[in-house]
């Protein structure tokens, strides 16, 4: 038997969709629309798929489009960002991170959101993960707290 041909991939549109609230409206359907994928299974799916994760918390999502108007989907780890404002109970990091702090994290916080992203960040070595996720804190204005 002749090995499978792979699909030929038409398109990859990236999304943040909150969790479980996927509907054809915009952004999905104004994202998805124009290349003639049934937007109805896309919202069944992927609402599906992340039915188990914490209601309305915003998933990056890649969808890739194939030439025959099929389509798969890679839900990735919720944002550093959305994470630490989270940990922090702030609103949205600050305008001025360098002058204005606008909330406090814990190094055990800044560990535990280091590993939930480990599947997604370029690294295999915690130490590296939780430098990066610092990194972002501190480009939010989020001061990080040793115990």
């Amino acid at each position: 038997m002749p090995p499978k041909k792979k699909k030929e991939i038409m398109a990859q549109v990236r999304m943040q969709i909150p969790a479980g609230q996927a509907s054809p409206a915009p952004p999905v359907g104004s994202a998805l629309g124009p290349h003639g994928i049934s937007l109805m299974d896309f919202v069944k799916q992927f609402n599906d798929k992340t039915s188990k994760l914490e209601p309305g918390i915003t998933v990056p999502v890649i969808v890739n489009i194939y030439k025959d108007r099929s389509f798969d989907f890679v839900i990735k780890t919720t944002p550093a960002a959305v994470l630490l404002k989270k940990a922090a109970k702030i609103a949205k990091g600050s305008g001025e991170p360098n002058k204005n702090k606008v909330g406090k994290v814990t190094m055990k916080d800044i560990e535990e959101i280091a590993k939930y992203k480990m599947p997604d960040l370029n690294t295999d070595d915690l130490e590296m993960a939780k430098r990066i996720i610092m990194g972002t804190a501190k480009s939010m204005g989020v001061e990080i707290e040793n115990e």
